[in-house]
């Protein structure tokens, strides 16, 4: 008789995390009842730079907490107590514009040192703070904006990406244009490019160096709000974007100690003392949460960089690990597919002698990147696969290819189940589920959806359902499969299958459209869809200029992760496919040409290719 999924008490580990996190007030458990998993910390205070820079000052002060480098070519360190410096006097600017404990502040900003000493004042006095990433246009922007409700905005006047400046500040003034409640535009000078001037912007220099000023309350009389704030654990910290659902931008909000907690006990795993680098865009919640939080938590060194690793040069991955000594590497399978591709034409390519790990998040990893990994970065090396959600506080689940000693994590109580909540054999796929509370659940939902959010616990009561679809083998070993709903992962980033063809359907050229995925060397996955053209395009259009007039649409909306790689052009549209098998029969028919040339097919075509005709 099949076992009925139960769930399980939270992992007495916790405790150990709880233990690093400089708590300014004891909770009076270490795990409190209430739904969605019960409450973290109840009655517990602290503050997440006090954990991150404070706590660090007097044995590591002048140690180095970042080392970053633009694309450019130029570079800075910051030790700890810099970094410190830096935090404490941009946290009292923003008071001193009327930011407190609940206030949203966007950071429209790519990966620079000011993006984690904004990203850490805002934490200091209790501030909401949410990365906008730097590739938005300004029509995605302007709803993002609208979602969050910002006081605050920071930007830059362009941004260094793959040889190219991208003109931030203008995106910005258009996305204002259409959106009212940004009170501040705080401007980091960059590039020294020139950008329009409006009333409430600022340069980030003048704002940091300027003598804060007393805020006055009700009564008139001034008021200091004084730092860093002592917050409850459950306090909101950040908001994170994830993919669009119902036609809405969506994110969601975690608290000051639920991100703290998952990222102590990541990094604590993946750690090796040396310095730490997270190859992946900041507006990446793997990198916001592992590549910022966790090594400062610990006083670690952590590499970061700007721009692309293409530039100046293919090698520029090896020469960052070689510069700073990193020791352990955490990126995306796509970012490892890519310098695969380079690798090819770079001649006596030597391994990473410093290195000790990579692991890879966001998607799964096939055992033949796996394997190319351990060739040019070193065979003694420790590759390791990671599993998470944006909902769990990033990663949860490291699994390794190699032995190796790390501090144990703490347990998910990760299971597979059928529709019924009965646990599912081995080799049979099935729903993931965690049986165990997980401390870096979200805290909040910003958008519209947010019942379908917090569905999560509903379907099976007592465990938190990922909506992922895995089989387990004999020994234990778990593979991932995609996803149960609509929404699948490309490159580490969440992309709805709805969305895109809801663009593709909105646009006059296209009467209906269907999208799938594909395997793709680079990203892991790729957008391709299936569109039948509207009567009004014509018997004979051409189907280049189709194909690149659609893929613009759904870059401009939704991205270009979402961009459809390849584009199908069917006649029409029948009902005897299911998903998975249009899936297979698009993925067979849609080659891939990187310039996603289109073809044009029939439906009959498409069912004899699905296997089913």
């Amino acid at each position: 008789m099949a076992e009925r999924v139960t769930p399980l008490p939270p992992d007495p580990r916790w405790a150990d995390v709880a233990a690093r996190m400089h708590l300014l007030t004891g909770p009076t458990a270490l795990w409190g009842e209430g739904g969605h998993g019960g409450r973290w910390l109840p009655g517990a205070t602290l503050n997440l730079s006090v954990t991150c820079l404070d706590r660090h000052l007097a044995e590591r002060g002048d140690a180095v907490a970042i080392h970053w480098e633009g694309e450019p070519g130029d570079r800075r360190d910051l030790t700890y107590r810099e970094l410190h410096e830096q935090v404490v006097t941009l946290a009292r600017a923003l008071t001193a514009m009327g930011v407190g404990p609940g206030d949203r502040v966007g950071l429209h900003l790519g990966w620079l040192p000011e993006t984690v000493v904004a990203m850490l004042a805002c934490a200091r006095i209790g501030a909401v703070h949410s990365v906008l990433p730097s590739s938005l246009p300004p029509g995605p922007l302007a709803d993002r904006l609208g979602l969050l409700d910002l006081q605050v905005l920071f930007t830059q006047d362009g941004a260094w990406r793959h040889g190219t400046v991208l003109p931030l500040k203008a995106r910005v003034d258009d996305a204002l244009s259409a959106v009212g409640s940004v009170q501040h535009t705080i401007v980091v000078r960059r590039t020294g490019m020139d950008v329009a001037w409006y009333e409430g912007d600022r340069w980030y220099h003048d704002v940091v160096a300027a003598e804060p000023r007393p805020v006055r309350g009700e009564s008139g009389r001034a008021r200091h709000t004084p730092e860093p704030v002592a917050l409850d654990a459950s306090h909101p910290v950040a908001s994170v974007p994830i993919a669009n659902r119902g036609g809405q931008p969506v994110s969601v909000v975690h608290g000051t100690a639920s991100v703290l907690a998952n990222a102590i006990a990541v990094h604590g795993h993946l750690r090796t003392g040396g310095p730490f680098w997270c190859a992946g865009d900041i507006a990446w919640a793997v990198t916001q949460f592992h590549a910022v939080y966790g090594p400062l938590a610990w006083g670690d060194a952590s590499v970061m960089y700007e721009g692309t690793l293409d530039v100046p040069h293919h090698r520029r991955a090896w020469e960052i690990i070689r510069r700073y000594g990193v020791e352990t590497l955490v990126t995306s399978p796509s970012v490892m597919r890519t310098i695969r591709g380079w690798s090819r034409d770079m001649r006596e390519l030597t391994a990473a002698p410093s290195l000790r790990r990579i692991a890879t998040a966001g998607e799964p990893v096939e055992d033949e990147l796996g394997a190319w990994m351990l060739e040019a970065f070193g065979r003694d090396l420790e590759v390791l696969d990671a599993w998470g959600q944006l909902e769990l506080g990033g990663v949860v689940r490291v699994t390794g290819r190699a032995p190796g000693e790390r501090e144990p994590m703490p347990d998910c109580g990760m299971e597979v189940v059928d529709r019924t909540g009965n646990v599912v054999e081995d080799g049979v796929a099935g729903e993931v589920v965690l049986r165990r509370p997980w401390a870096g659940v979200m805290v909040g939902v910003d958008g519209s959806d947010e019942q379908d959010h917090w569905g999560h616990w509903e379907r099976h009561p007592g465990v938190y359902a990922t909506g992922d679809l895995a089989s387990r083998a004999a020994d234990g070993t778990v593979t991932f499969l995609g996803r149960a709903d609509d929404v699948v992962s490309v490159s580490g980033q969440l992309v709805s299958l709805r969305e895109v063809r809801e663009v593709l359907v909105d646009h006059p050229f296209v009467a209906a459209a269907r999208v799938s995925v594909r395997k793709d060397v680079e990203l892991g996955r790729a957008i391709v869809a299936a569109v039948v053209l509207a009567e009004d395009v014509g018997g004979g259009p051409d189907l280049d200029a189709v194909a690149v007039e659609l893929m613009t649409a759904v870059r401009e909306d939704l991205g270009g992760l979402a961009r459809p790689r390849a584009v199908l052009v069917v006649d029409r549209f029948g009902e005897e496919l299911g998903r998975e098998a249009f899936s297979r029969a698009i993925a067979a028919l849609a080659t891939p040409d990187r310039a996603g040339t289109p073809r044009r097919v029939t439906w009959e075509q498409l069912v004899a290719a699905s296997g089913e005709g």
